[in-house]
C-alpha cells in the first residue's frame, strides 16, 4: 500500500503527490539559478486538502547575461534588470512556454481538467506561468507570480485569450526587493487588470523571497480556487 507522499524524481524535475488518485495539479516553475526542488517545501504549507500532484520541473542549463554569461538554469536569458526600454529574451521564453504547455499537456492526460490546475512560480518562474497561463487555450484555475512581472506585456493584447483572461491571478511582491523592483510588480498587476484579468495582489516588507505571511495567504487564496473548480 502506498504512503504518502509519494516523491518521484528525474532529470526533468520532481513530482510529489500528496495523496491517491490526485485531483489537483499544481505545475510549479523555480526561479534562476535554482531547480526543481527549490520549493519542494512549500507543500505541506500550503495545505491542501484534496489530493494534488505538485510538479517541480528543472529548468534548462543556458548562459545568463546578467550574470557575466555564467552557466546555470534558466527559463530565458535575462539581458537586464532594469531601464524603461528594457530588452527581453523573447525566443528563450517563447521556447520555455512550449515545455510548460507540454507539462500541462501531460497532466491534461492523467486526468487533471484546467479548472484543477494551478500554474505557478517564483520570480523567472512566476514570468513563466503569468506568459503561458494568458495564452492557454482553456482557463486554468488560476496563476501565481511571486516576486515576479509580466514578461513580454506588449503582446498580450494580440496573445491573450479569453481564457487566459478569465484565469484568477495570485501576484505578490516584496517592498524591499532590490532585483525586481516593486514599481515593476505594480507595473505588472496593472497591466493585467486592464487586460481583464481578476488579480489579487499583495505586497510585503520582504526581499526578494517568500515569507511565511504570503505562503499563508497564498494558501488560502489556492483553496477558494481549487474548490472552485
Amino acid at each position: 500500500m502506498a504512503r504518502f507522499p509519494v516523491v518521484r524524481e528525474s532529470s526533468e524535475g520532481l513530482e510529489i503527490e500528496t495523496g491517491p488518485a490526485p485531483v489537483t495539479s499544481v505545475i510549479w516553475l523555480h526561479g534562476l539559478g535554482a531547480d526543481g526542488s527549490d520549493f519542494v517545501p512549500i507543500v505541506p504549507a500550503l495545505r491542501l486538502a484534496a489530493p494534488t500532484r505538485f510538479v517541480f520541473p528543472h529548468a534548462p542549463f543556458r548562459p545568463v547575461t546578467i550574470n557575466d554569461g555564467a552557466v546555470m538554469r534558466a527559463w530565458y536569458d535575462v539581458l537586464a534588470l532594469e531601464g524603461g526600454a528594457r530588452p527581453e529574451d523573447e525566443a528563450g521564453i517563447r521556447q520555455s512556454a512550449r515545455r510548460v504547455e507540454g507539462l500541462i499537456a501531460a497532466e491534461t492526460a492523467r486526468g487533471s481538467t484546467p479548472g484543477r490546475m494551478v500554474l505557478a512560480g517564483f520570480s523567472q518562474g512566476g514570468a513563466m506561468a503569468l506568459h503561458v497561463g494568458l495564452r492557454h487555450p482553456a482557463r486554468l484555475a488560476g496563476l501565481v507570480a511571486l516576486s515576479s512581472y509580466l514578461p513580454l506585456a506588449r503582446t498580450i493584447a494580440a496573445e491573450a485569450t479569453g481564457a487566459g483572461r478569465g484565469a484568477p491571478v495570485f501576484l505578490a511582491h516584496g517592498t524591499e526587493d532590490a532585483l525586481i523592483s516593486v514599481a515593476r510588480a505594480r507595473g505588472s498587476r496593472d497591466a493585467l487588470v486592464a487586460a481583464g484579468c481578476p488579480v489579487e495582489y499583495r505586497e510585503y516588507p520582504i526581499a526578494h523571497t517568500v515569507s511565511d505571511a504570503e505562503v499563508r495567504d497564498l494558501a488560502a487564496w489556492l483553496a477558494r480556487r481549487v474548490a472552485d473548480g
